[in-house]
Parts: structure tokens; C-alpha cells; sequence
């Protein structure tokens, strides 16, 4: 077995120092009035060799393991999966790694997963909140440890989020529809205390209100698609004068249309339709389905730019940044006029 190239071998064969080599390696070198001769030759040498330095050592030194934990309740959503890639290309491109995880809605799990996150001491936490952590996230926070909250947040949980002005979005999307005409408009939500869709809700309510529309609302207790289908079905079957529906999340709209294909709802033609969450294939449903597209770039980017700023402010008393960002509604076919 090759044995591994070390600084001490680098500095050996070029009768320098391990300091002088590790200044260069670090990029002190003119920080440390290092010639750019020797600086050349020592970084040649490293290119030659392919040494790779020890993250474990680097860690130790420093007490930086370049390493963010990434938790949400599943990296395979669309709006997870599009904000996990952006914020792996801003820390790839500055020499971080992430570990992503998701709980799957399970609170023991995320606990457990926090904890595998603490024993990798990593540098910083990015979490969609899970319901039931609050308090193991307090407890991180007293720590000092630097933790970005996005998608929703806990009002007494003092940290730093991201999040989009749910209420407006859903109110702007519900005026929408009665501005097209549509009078009886169904709102499906799941059963939660979640901020960001109480949120939501609130700003569909609020709409209904000020057009004095009936509020005509269907939590689901989600437990499987299978079971948010069931209670679908039973909604959309007791609620027959509906003419249009919001769905509050991108997983409940996917529910909504393997119900309305279950039981033969049309689009548009029986039911007009909005999604909160835009996502690909809602461009290809027949017809396709409006949308309120979150800003998953300008979420990503917020988050890491908060971030890095705690990271590089370690130690120092840093204000907590709180960022709401608006929606976009994307008017497709599934809303038009009645």
C-alpha cells in the first residue's frame, strides 16, 4: 500500500521547513513574505506528489471541518431537491461539503440525524424545521452553534431564515380565481402548525373574506399519498359545488391529481386549479396548472450568504438575518376565465 504524502515528506525534500510549506498550502504565502520562487516550487511539488491534506488534521488545527448539515423532510421534493442543488454549487465552489438528510417526518429520526450532524462537528446547520425539534434546535442555538432556518420558522425560536411571504402569495393567488369568476373555491392543506402553512392559509382565508366567499377548507392528516388520496376522494365527493381548488404544497397537488384521475375530474373543465410550488410537471398536465413559483435560487443564495457570514464571524455577537423573498404566480391554462 502507497503510503500517504505528508507535509513532512514535502518540506523534506525541499530542506524548508513544515511551517513554510503549510503557509504556502494555506495560501499565506505572501502574507508571509514567501518568494515566489519557493512558493512555485513548493506548489509544484505538491501538483507532483498529488499530495491531499488530512481533513481530520485540518479540523483539529483549525477547528473547521468545512462540513454543513442539510436537513429536511425529503430531499426528493422538488422544492428541497432545487434549493439543495444551488446551495451544493455555492459551497462546492468554496471548498464545503454538505451531508443532506431527510427525516421523513419522523422527529426521533431527526434527532438522530442532528446528533450524527454534532458528532461530525460540522461547521454549520441548514434545516427545513421539523415539527417536534424545536427544542433541540434552542438547545443548538444556545450553543452558538450557526443554524439558517428556510421554508418555514418558529416565532420563538430566535435564529436566521429564508422564507417567502406565504400569506400574500396564497392571497394573491386566491384573488386570482375569484377575479376569474370562480366564487366556490376549495383550499387542501395538511393538518399542522407548521408557520408556513398556517401561512398559507391565512392569506387564502383572507381572500375569501374580503370577497364574502365561503371558506371551504380540507386539512389533511398526512400520513401517505395513499391515505391523502382517500380523504380527497371523500372531500371532493362531499363538496360538490366547488368550481376551483388550491393545493397549499407541491406533494398535496400531486395527490390532488391522482384523485382527480381516480375519479374523473377534468382540470379547468369540472375544477380550476392552483399549486403552491411550481414544478415541471405541471407544465405537462392537460391543461397545465397555474402556479406560485418559489424563488429557489434567491432561497439557496440567502441562505448561504447568512451562512458564511456566521461562519466568518465566529465568536462575535452577529444580528440575526431574517429574509422573506416574494413569489412569482405563473397563470396557466388550469385558471383561466369560467
Amino acid at each position: 500500500m502507497k503510503k500517504r504524502v505528508s507535509i513532512k515528506d514535502i518540506a523534506k525534500q525541499l530542506n524548508i521547513s513544515i511551517t513554510t510549506v503549510s503557509f504556502v498550502i494555506n495560501g499565506k504565502a505572501k502574507e508571509k513574505n514567501i518568494s515566489e520562487s519557493l512558493t512555485k516550487k513548493v506548489l509544484d511539488l505538491v501538483a507532483e506528489l498529488n499530495y491531499q491534506p488530512n481533513a481530520l488534521a485540518t479540523s483539529l488545527r483549525t477547528g473547521k471541518t468545512k462540513i454543513i448539515g442539510f436537513l429536511v423532510d425529503d430531499i426528493s421534493e422538488p422544492f428541497f431537491a432545487g434549493i439543495a442543488r444551488r446551495i451544493d454549487e455555492i459551497a462546492s465552489s468554496l471548498g464545503y461539503k454538505i451531508l443532506f438528510s431527510s427525516t421523513r417526518n419522523d422527529t426521533e429520526k431527526a434527532i438522530e440525524l442532528l446528533q450524527i450532524f454534532k458528532d461530525r462537528h460540522v461547521d454549520g446547520y441548514i434545516m427545513a424545521l421539523p415539527e417536534g425539534l424545536e427544542e433541540e434546535v434552542k438547545k443548538l442555538i444556545q450553543t452558538d452553534a450557526p443554524v439558517v432556518l428556510f421554508d418555514r420558522y418558529v416565532q420563538d425560536v430566535k435564529t436566521d431564515y429564508v422564507i417567502i411571504d406565504n400569506k400574500s402569495s396564497t392571497l394573491e393567488a386566491t384573488e386570482h380565481l375569484i377575479n376569474n369568476g370562480y366564487k366556490n373555491i376549495g383550499f387542501v392543506t395538511i393538518d399542522t402548525f407548521q408557520q408556513q402553512m398556517v401561512d398559507r392559509l391565512s392569506g387564502y382565508e383572507t381572500a375569501v373574506e374580503k370577497h364574502k366567499l365561503p371558506a371551504i377548507v380540507k386539512k389533511i392528516s398526512y400520513v401517505s399519498s395513499a391515505e391523502s388520496i382517500k380523504e380527497m376522494t371523500k372531500f371532493f365527493k362531499k363538496e360538490k359545488q366547488l368550481d376551483a381548488v388550491i393545493f397549499a404544497a407541491n406533494y398535496i397537488c400531486l395527490d390532488g391529481l391522482r384523485t382527480f384521475r381516480k375519479e374523473g375530474i377534468h382540470i379547468h373543465k369540472d375544477l380550476a386549479v392552483v399549486s403552491f410550488d411550481d414544478f415541471e410537471i405541471l407544465e405537462f398536465c392537460e391543461p397545465p396548472v397555474t402556479a406560485i413559483a418559489q424563488p429557489l435560487e434567491a432561497i439557496a443564495e440567502n441562505i448561504m450568504k447568512i451562512l458564511l457570514n456566521k461562519l466568518k464571524k465566529a465568536g462575535r455577537n452577529v444580528e440575526n438575518a431574517q429574509v422573506s423573498l416574494p413569489t412569482v404566480l405563473n397563470v396557466r391554462a388550469s385558471s383561466s376565465k369560467k
